[in-house]
């Protein structure tokens, strides 16, 4: 078993545990519930640095990246710094996030905010949306065509934007539908570790131009934006870059602006 099922198999243990007492109607009572989401493929379609910046403590491959700053102090300055989006990791065993983060980042910023998060459940994007997630993730490693097609519908249906990642060309070619905004080529191979932008490069001319394309994982450079762009990616999600820093915020404005 492979780190990826480890965290699957832990997270269908976790929401049934969750179901059993967190009633969907006390999701549906939340502040959120009816809040008008902030479209993130609109602001990367409009903006030069496509910059989706990351709220993460630690990671299975790396373990403690930083539990200095408080999640205000981090998303603030990500909005501040000019920021597309921000990624919160709410998977507590393995990132040591949590809903929490997500909500407390709402509570601090009006940028859109998604949920990152190994989603195998709609009870999932009810979360999301409670806690004031703008779109959630979607990984195609783990889920089939169909619960794709089920999960996405759901999350439109919320008014819940949807960024679906995939590894390669088959998790692509399964996954393609209407349902989806945008399509993000991991270049870290979630099995093994490695990462590469060829991933990304290889996997550019396969996605559809109606999908806003996002490149994740592995992007630590101005460069490596640059080499990415002529490839049509609008979105970069960069996580540790500006998280393994003392200032994340300063950070990502030393970034963006050389952009």
């Amino acid at each position: 078993m492979n780190i990826l099922d480890k965290i699957i198999f832990d997270k269908q243990r976790e929401v049934l545990l969750k179901k059993s007492i967190i009633p969907v109607s006390q999701l549906e009572s939340s502040v959120f519930f009816e809040r008008k989401t902030i479209s993130l493929s609109h602001k990367l379609k409009e903006s030069n640095s496509g910059v989706i910046a990351e709220h993460k403590r630690r990671s299975p491959s790396k373990s403690i990246i930083n539990n200095n700053f408080t999640v205000e102090e981090v998303v603030k300055g990500y909005e501040n710094a000019g920021a597309c989006g921000i990624s919160v990791l709410t998977d507590g065993k393995y990132f040591g996030g949590s809903l929490d983060d997500l909500l407390l980042a709402r509570a601090s910023v009006n940028i859109p905010l998604l949920r990152k998060e190994f989603i195998v459940d709609e009870y999932q994007i009810l979360e999301a949306k409670a806690h004031g997630a703008d779109l959630i993730l979607l990984i195609a490693a783990v889920l089939t065509r169909d619960e794709i097609k089920s999960l996405s519908e759901f999350a439109q249906k919320l008014g819940l934007e949807v960024l679906l990642e995939v590894h390669n060309q088959e998790e692509l070619e399964k996954s393609i539908m209407p349902t989806l905004d945008m399509i993000g080529v991991n270049n870290r191979n979630l099995k093994t570790f490695k990462v590469s932008l060829d991933f990304s490069k290889e996997l550019a001319s396969q996605i559809p131009d109606d999908f806003v394309k996002v490149s994740e994982s592995g992007i630590s450079s101005i460069e490596a934006i640059q080499e990415l762009k002529p490839y049509g990616y609008k979105g970069f999600l960069i996580g540790e870059n500006f998280m393994k820093t003392d200032n994340a915020g300063q950070a990502a404005i030393d970034f963006i602006s050389q952009l």
